[in-house]
């Protein structure tokens, strides 16, 4: 069988500046499906919440002040459904592509970047949650942070929780349409795993849902990064069952000899845990030298949930686990709800009210990449890890334990495919200040990253989609062969086995390809 690939629009149009009448007939266009005036939902260039949103809702500020990429003509926040379709509807009569935005975290910036004439469909206004605590379940519009789902559910009930991720404010419509990773994966699966019905609007504005996509769409879209397919305006979740007390701790030591020897014996049990116990484990450079001028050594953290009771934990731990040493005073007992605030950083006593703040915590440049691992490390690799972190400052090395609920899922289950034979997930991430220039950190991290490749999983090297890395296989001057490899140079890291089904069910869904992004799946027809 022959399968044929159409290339995305974004590499054959030619970028043309957008008339003002067109712009015009947008915003008349947009006047006949919207419910609320139309100030209030269209903002275009000229309009004094323009700069506004564009900059707020960007959590990695890189492209800020670039003069290569163009602005949106438009940032449009939708209230209903009808405005979504007119959005899409509209651009599509005017020749404008759409980025969708739920939180703005997109790593590389693809849901507010475009370099053809485009506007942001920004779902900033489009975050109600519904909780059914009878049926354990809820009705999640893809604006809605992750922090907001979080303490709606608390507001509701001590004993139903979530298991997505750690930023509160990552908007729900990437995060659960890319997997999903958090600290309640190995007990629960991923936030995809727990989806069971969408609401839906496609390329010529349909309103659609599980059973009018077709579960193949459904399938995609759980997992394969939603922005490919159309827009996923609400999600249908089942909630989990989370104690009424759950137990945490973070142990603190210097990435030296004896942390050196905690990580690679962590690597070890970590995935065989008890599906309850996550610990996960932070490698961190925060400053490279003291006010003396002296070079610091990393610092490695052991950053753990247990839904269960201290007394528990430290049985678990002094039989799987006795060289971290753990105590009954490290470890502090706490509602679920409280172990968000406490995992994502916020000092003890802060009101649940925090985890409505839309804005990250600490929002500075930043580039990211990620891995897999098969089989566990050899100390001499984080020997090596510690003397790179030496003399960088803002460095982050993210180790998150999989096994447990994540071995008992197949890998074909829905897109996201790193199950059973992975033991744990890398994220590499180097920060930096605004005035700062980028070049030497970009080369650091491409670097840690060269030098993790013989230690990590191959055949593909697997990398996470919600992790997005432009520099896997991206090809700029769109040539036919060269894309096709790069297509898929991407498309297995992120999907390995599943990314053909991806396309097969982006040509049943948007055959004309009219959500495409540098790294959007594109149509594969028969």
């Amino acid at each position: 069988m022959v399968y044929s690939i159409v290339l995305p629009v974004f590499f054959l149009l030619t970028i043309t500046p957008i008339s003002y009448e067109n712009l015009q007939d947008f915003a008349t266009c947009m006047s006949f499906h919207t419910t609320s005036t139309s100030s209030s939902v269209v903002h275009s260039q000229q309009s004094s919440s323009y700069t506004y949103l564009l900059q707020e809702s960007q959590q990695n500020p890189r492209w800020l002040n670039s003069t290569s990429l163009l602005k949106p003509s438009f940032i449009v926040t939708p209230k209903t459904q009808n405005e979504i379709q007119g959005v899409i509807l509209c651009a599509k009569k005017h020749g404008l592509q759409v980025r969708v935005m739920s939180g703005g975290h997109d790593y590389e910036g693809l849901s507010f970047l475009c370099k053809n004439p485009f506007i942001i469909l920004d779902l900033v206004d489009y975050r109600s949650i519904n909780i059914d605590i009878e049926n354990e379940t809820a009705w999640i519009q893809s604006g809605a942070t992750i922090g907001e789902v979080y303490y709606n559910i608390a507001k509701k009930s001590n004993i139903l929780g979530f298991p997505a991720g750690l930023c509160p404010s990552v908007g729900v419509g990437g995060h659960f349409s890319g997997g999903g990773i958090g600290t309640m994966m190995r007990k629960y699966g991923l936030a995809s795993d727990n989806i069971i019905d969408a609401s839906f609007v496609d390329a010529n504005g349909r309103i659609l849902n599980r059973k009018t996509m077709g579960e193949d769409v459904f399938w995609a879209i759980r997992g394969g990064g939603g922005a490919s397919f159309g827009v996923i305006s609400a999600w249908k979740v089942k909630l989990v069952r989370v104690p009424s007390l759950v137990t945490v701790f973070t142990i603190h030591k210097r990435l030296d000899q004896e942390g050196v020897k905690l990580v690679h014996n962590w690597q070890y049990i970590a995935s065989k845990l008890p599906k309850g116990l996550f610990i996960r484990v932070l490698i961190q450079q925060i400053d490279g030298v003291d006010s003396q001028g002296n070079v610091n050594q990393a610092e490695v953290l052991f950053n753990s949930l247990f839904l269960g009771l201290k007394t528990d934990l430290i049985s678990v731990m002094n039989t799987n686990f006795p060289e971290l040493a753990l105590k009954t005073e490290d470890c502090t007992e706490m509602s679920w709800i409280k172990s968000v605030l406490y995992l994502t950083g916020y000092q003890k006593g802060e009101p649940l009210e925090v985890l409505l703040d839309r804005k990250t915590q600490y929002k500075s440049n930043f580039k990211a990449k990620s891995d897999f691992v098969v089989e566990p490390m050899p100390e001499s690799v984080f020997q090596g890890i510690s003397e790179r972190f030496l003399h960088q400052k803002l460095v982050f090395m993210i180790m998150d334990p999989l096994g447990g609920k994540m071995d008992e899922i197949d890998e074909y289950e829905i897109p996201f495919p790193h199950r059973k034979g992975n033991i744990y997930n890398i994220q590499y991430i180097v920060k930096w200040d605004s005035n700062e220039g980028s070049n030497e950190h970009l080369y650091w991290i491409q670097n840690l990253y060269k030098y993790m490749e013989p230690y990590v999983s191959n055949s593909p090297r697997a990398a996470y989609i919600s992790y997005r890395d432009l520099d896997l296989g991206i090809n700029q001057q769109g040539n036919y062969s060269s894309y096709r490899q790069a297509i898929m140079t991407w498309g297995t890291k992120y999907f390995k086995g599943n990314f053909q089904r991806l396309a097969k069910a982006k040509h049943q869904i948007d055959p004309n390809n009219f959500f495409t992004n540098e790294q959007s799946i594109p149509p594969l027809c028969c």
